[in-house]
């Protein structure tokens, strides 16, 4: 454990998946495959979505596109630091490394969940306001949005890093996962953490589940609310509203597993951590793609032209 004068923890040791050489290239090859296909799946959504004039105009794909470059980025915060540790003996962060990532991992994270959020407000005006659905949904809101989430995201990410900043850390430096995250760094400190603990809690946490429920109930009511009383695009519309109620569950039971009770750490958390970082940013855009016409015929399109 490198420390400064005997007292101040300078980097952090991740543990990692596993400690089996004969394990770690198998695991390396399969999160290097997951990874490429997440790069490769969002950037094509993002170069679809901008090449295509009518998927660009369209807010719902601009959306879109946002969510998907947040994906690309929220697990190249994590994916590259852990091939790179399983190629290697020395796994070790620096401990403004792992603050950085912390940050990014949150600002990614909370910009994805506040996306999303916006998605269901326009799913809720596409479908019940639809004669003013232009007029609302405009551009400029979209881009108004679109920049209010990374703000929101600045802002909580801030708030998670200020707080563990005032932490002393003396002690232990082996955290038990792939990459830092708050509930692993905050028991390493040598204080009692039972305040920050509960603003974390407060913060992440209890937002998240109350997000996730809001949007949960909302997504309900519009697919009764399609299913009882819309005739015409009922098909498009169910189609839309589940896909994106699938990503919605996919991206937030994970986080409020984690985030929303006592950072204790159990066996389950590592794989849960693997579903959010790594699995969910390569589902997206399979979710999206495979039950969207529009999507599927704008890619189409793309292909015919380059060749």
């Amino acid at each position: 454990m490198n420390q400064t004068n005997g007292t101040e923890v300078t980097e952090f040791v991740l543990l990692g998946l596993s400690s089996s050489s004969e394990v770690q290239p198998v695991l390396f090859f399969l999160f290097l495959v997951l990874y490429l296909l997440t790069m490769l799946g969002n950037g094509l959504i993002i170069i679809t979505v901008t090449s295509d004039q009518n998927l660009r105009s369209a807010p719902m794909y601009f959306l879109l596109c946002n969510l998907s470059f947040q994906d690309l980025c929220y697990s190249t915060v994590t994916v590259p630091n852990m091939l790179s540790h399983l190629g290697t003996q020395h796994k070790t962060i620096s401990f403004q490394g792992c603050i950085a990532q912390i940050f990014f991992f949150h600002f990614t994270g909370s910009t994805e969940i506040f996306i999303l959020t916006i998605m269901a407000y326009d799913r809720y005006i596409a479908i019940c306001r639809p004669l003013h659905y232009e007029v609302i949904m405009n551009q400029h809101t979209c881009w108004v949005l679109a920049g209010t989430s990374v703000v929101g995201g600045v802002i909580h990410s801030i708030t998670q890093v200020m707080l563990i900043l005032h932490l002393p850390f003396c002690g232990p430096n082996e955290l038990d996962n792939f990459y830092c995250d708050i509930p692993q760094v905050i028991k390493l400190a040598c204080t009692n953490t039972f305040v920050v603990e509960l603003l974390m809690v407060s913060n992440s946490g209890l937002v998240t589940l109350l997000c996730f429920i809001v949007l949960l109930i909302s997504y309900i009511v519009l697919l009764v609310r399609i299913r009882n009383h819309l005739a015409e695009g009922k098909n498009k519309a169910l189609s839309t509203c589940a896909s994106h109620l699938m990503v919605v569950t996919l991206v937030f039971v994970p986080c409020v597993y984690i985030y929303a009770r006592p950072f204790q750490i159990f066996p389950a958390d590592k794989l849960v951590s693997i579903l959010y970082t790594v699995i969910t940013p390569m589902l997206n855009p399979l979710i999206y793609t495979l039950r969207n016409a529009e999507m599927k015929n704008a890619m189409k399109r793309m292909w015919n032209y380059s060749i």
